[in-house]
């Protein structure tokens, strides 16, 4: 299997050459170069082309325009809906989700995420209540609902797993994916970037030490390492806030030296044995303990950064509410600066977010300045950000983000990161609006925040399933529902991990499984709203 790339296709002896592609145009001029490069090139190969999730007509003129639709022996397409992430994390991996939804108007990858979870549901049984919050929400129940009446002769008659679904739409919590992660995934996925459960490190920390070679011959391709919970030290501190990964890692450290100091405390042949057959666990141990205190030590050569520690001051007093309201120093010196556009445009958006928008002389100044520095260009996507939301005039001159602070206790001054207590430890002191939503429907309900749910954005409401007599599920004393929450837009590692710390509850009373458009961070986000200039 190749990436796929433009010009001639690598060489192999192969009669059938398949694409595997996205319905992207741009796509499609890139696999017409590949196709008349092999047709150059001698003896013709079948080739044959696979959609996911749906075939595009679109792309299909795209290739007969380009002269290469007819060398296609078949045309399918492979609906692929939701990817299995990990044991309760789920994702359509769709870039342009949140972009399509609320800035172009294309519904297309809400259809595909209500035909993933009827999929669920023929899987794991009819989901007897739908919560949801936003106007996305609102469409994908509305999906669901048709879709089930228009398949009323196949009665799913399979147990239900789930409890509940909860939809969210992104832009009822817009703060929350701005703001830096704090816990260790997400710190990894903040600063190298988590792509399909993979991350490519600097290769130098990772190089074997020899004594002599005086650190020549440094390896210079990125290390790549897989980051799931088949890996047992990553499953126990990847939702740590990282100021508690320290101390994790140096108790496991002194728990493997003692493991394998007991081999001179084997005297019989059948201790012997049993230490050799304990070895290759114990080996697997010491190599994740060496790649995760060596990921530990880059992120700590950037928290421990001035300028990191800045941005983190500036963000916290903006989502506690100090000084929302006016031009921020910090930003001001970034732009001077000439920082990546990215970070400043994140500060910006969040000051604003926190702010239900920005008083217009404030926006008009941050907006010059950026424009002036970066270059005119960016205006469109200003413009985007300005439709998505994130950054807008402060309309009615009232600000509404104090009533949702306060209402929903989304800033907590006493955080215990080491053992926490409550989920705003993965942004030492912000607990995530959307999670705090998910917590409050599963106990007391959202009666109880009425007036909050009125002012965040789009309808909320609730939806029940009907299910055949006998599959009604009777609860044991003590057993917990299981909530399946979708995130319309994308989520990020800190979320997930404080949706793991509410299922880990003892009395919580809910477990959750994750699912969403697109695992993202603030970077991939505004990146995914920026327009390219030409």
């Amino acid at each position: 299997m190749f990436t796929l790339k433009g010009n001639r296709l690598p060489a192999a002896d192969v009669k059938n050459i398949i694409f595997f592609v996205r319905p992207r145009l741009e796509l499609m001029d890139i696999i017409a170069e590949n196709v008349l490069s092999e047709d150059r090139r001698g003896p013709t190969r079948d080739f044959h082309i696979l959609f996911v999730p749906r075939r595009s007509l679109l792309c299909e003129q795209r290739l007969k325009d380009l002269g290469v639709l007819g060398s296609f022996i078949h045309r399918e397409e492979y609906s692929l809906d939701l990817i299995p992430f990990d044991g309760d994390l789920l994702s359509m991996e769709s870039e342009g989700a949140f972009k399509e939804c609320y800035l172009e108007g294309d519904q297309t990858s809400l259809y595909h995420a209500a035909k993933g979870l009827m999929t669920l549901q023929a899987l794991y049984g009819t989901i007897p209540q739908i919560f949801g919050k936003g106007e996305c929400a609102r469409q994908v129940a509305n999906m669901m609902i048709r879709m089930k009446r228009e398949f009323t002769g196949s009665q799913n008659s399979i147990f239900p797993v789930f409890d509940n679904l909860l939809l969210l739409d992104r832009n009822v919590d817009l703060l929350t994916p701005l703001a830096t992660q704090l816990t260790y995934e997400g710190l990894i996925d903040e600063i190298y970037g988590i792509q399909n459960s993979y991350v490519k490190l600097p290769p130098e920390k990772f190089a074997p030490k020899k004594q002599g070679d005086g650190g020549k011959d440094l390896p210079t391709e990125a290390k790549k390492l897989q980051l799931n919970s088949a890996e047992e030290l990553y499953a126990e501190i990847r939702d740590k806030n990282f100021n508690a990964v320290g101390s994790v890692l140096s108790k496991k450290a002194k728990i493997i030296s003692a493991a394998f100091e007991e081999r001179h405390n084997a005297k019989t042949v059948g201790e012997i044995k049993q230490f050799v057959s304990q070895l290759p666990h114990m080996q697997a141990a010491r190599g994740s303990l060496a790649n995760h205190t060596s990921i530990a030590e880059l992120i700590k050569d950037v928290t421990t950064s001035e300028d990191f520690f800045d941005k983190l001051t500036v963000e916290q007093e903006f989502m506690s509410g100090i000084d929302t309201d006016k031009v921020n120093n910090y930003i001001e010196d970034c732009i001077a600066q000439k920082h990546s556009l990215i970070k400043v445009l994140r500060l910006v958006c969040l000051q604003s977010v926190c702010n239900s928008g920005l008083k217009q002389k404030v926006l008009d100044y941050y907006k010059r300045e950026i424009l002036q520095t970066y270059g005119y260009e960016h205006i469109l996507t200003l413009h985007n950000l300005e439709k998505a939301g994130l950054l807008k005039p402060q309309t009615g001159g009232r600000n509404n983000y104090p009533t949702i602070r306060k209402t929903l206790r989304l800033w907590m001054d006493d955080v215990n990161e080491q053992n926490p207590t409550d989920i705003s430890y993965v942004y030492s002191g912000y607990a995530p609006l959307s999670v705090r939503l998910a917590q409050l429907l599963s106990r007391p309900g959202w009666r109880s925040i009425e007036e909050v749910l009125r002012i965040l954005p789009g309808p909320h409401f609730e939806e029940r399933q009907p299910l055949p007599t006998g599959l009604q599920k009777k609860r044991q004393p003590g057993e917990n529902r299981v909530t399946l929450i979708f995130f319309l837009g994308g989520v990020t590692f800190a979320e997930i991990a404080a949706l793991r710390f509410l299922s880990q509850l003892e009395d919580g009373g809910t477990e959750y499984v994750i699912a969403t458009t697109k695992l993202m961070n603030g970077t991939s986000w505004i990146e995914a709203l920026m327009e390219k200039p030409f």
